[in-house]
């Protein structure tokens, strides 16, 4: 890992969280004239819109930055099950969710995203996550928990948190799902969860025979689509390829506190005692994982695959055609790592998936 690419992946994570907190509040608006289903397609339809006019200007260049790896076969199975999880059902259940919910308070519940992404990274996927990152969730957790209940005394916790939570449930298991595709093309995954997702929704709303938005409301939703979702996930999966998902998630976590001082400016809302409360666990929380230190010897096992790589990271010495190293620059090709053992500071990126 050189010098650089800690500093780069964490602004990676960072936009890519600022513009997701963006949605919340200005999907809220929107609520007021597009029906939830409709609301969810154009958004997804947007982002597909969004990256596939960046694949068309990057067709038209010359000499292309970096050819990244394309999307096979066996990728068809991860990409399917993000889109479906991810590009369907959360979006759906975010905005019934913020129909009922304030959108300071739905803004703050997204951190359970990153919490939900942890959970099931470490569970079901075995990515390495020590102490101080299982501290980190229960903080956020815990202020979550906070967040959902209701303050009219009674127990429960509300309908509209309750799809908040829900869709961001289904977004950690996407999160999960696209890291095992974060090394290939990531316009071409957000193209076609965008545009799969989006049909899919924008379907289900004719055949529930939803209103149509005005043409104002429609592009307004288009170009949120196009920024908030789509350059947004494009940002947060060059991310996850150095962080892993789990952390990733973790610097995603600040996107729910832009949301809300958005919501505050632009809605006008007042938030109670649990938000404020809520701020200084998740703040504490996120800034565990910021922090994490993890370094120790592992052993890298032989393996073949095709992502965009550089040279000079010392996880990629293989010789080319004609034989030499490349020095500098991107590539994209299969390659085969040989077996190595050593020691630095890593991350679970593409390279450090080992068991601990």
């Amino acid at each position: 890992m050189n010098a650089a690419q800690p500093t780069r992946t964490m602004l990676q994570a960072f936009l890519a969280a600022a513009l997701f907190g963006a949605s919340a509040p200005l999907a809220k608006v929107l609520l007021g004239e597009i029906e939830p289903i409709l609301l969810a397609a154009l958004l997804y339809l947007g982002s597909g819109l969004g990256v596939a006019l960046w694949i068309g200007l990057r067709q038209m260049r010359a000499r292309p930055a970096c050819r990244e790896a394309a999307i096979r076969r066996g990728d068809v199975g991860w990409l399917a099950g993000a889109v479906v999880a991810g590009g369907v059902a959360a979006p759906i259940a975010l905005l019934f969710g913020l129909r009922q919910t304030p959108a300071a308070t739905a803004s703050l519940l997204l951190n359970l995203e990153g919490v939900a992404t942890a959970i099931i990274a470490a569970w079901m996927f075995k990515e390495a996550i020590g102490s101080r990152v299982g501290w980190a969730v229960a903080l956020i957790t815990l202020a979550s928990v906070g967040l959902t209940w209701p303050t009219s005394g009674q127990w429960g916790v509300t309908v509209g948190a309750l799809g908040v939570v829900g869709a961001c449930v289904l977004w950690g298991i996407d999160n999960n799902l696209t890291r095992h595709i974060a090394a290939k093309d990531p316009l071409m995954i957000v193209a076609v969860k965008g545009f799969v997702a989006g049909g899919f929704s924008a379907a289900l709303g004719v055949i529930l025979r939803q209103p149509l938005p005005t043409p104002s409301a429609f592009v307004a939703a288009l170009l949120l689509g196009s920024v908030s979702y789509g350059l947004s996930i494009v940002l947060f999966i060059l991310a996850m390829r150095d962080f892993g998902a789990a952390r990733t998630s973790a610097v995603f976590g600040l996107g729910p506190f832009f949301g809300a001082g958005l919501s505050v400016l632009l809605l006008h809302e007042r938030p109670g005692g649990q938000f404020f409360a809520a701020i200084p666990l998740m703040v504490a929380g996120v800034y565990l994982l910021l922090t994490e230190h993890h370094a120790h010897e592992h052993v890298h096992e032989p393996i073949e695959h095709d992502h965009a790589h550089r040279h000079d990271d010392g996880h990629h010495l293989h010789p080319h055609e004609a034989g030499e190293i490349p020095r500098s620059g991107w590539r994209s090709h299969p390659h085969r790592h040989e077996p190595l053992r050593h020691s630095h500071r890593h991350a679970p990126d593409l390279h450090h998936r080992h068991a601990h």
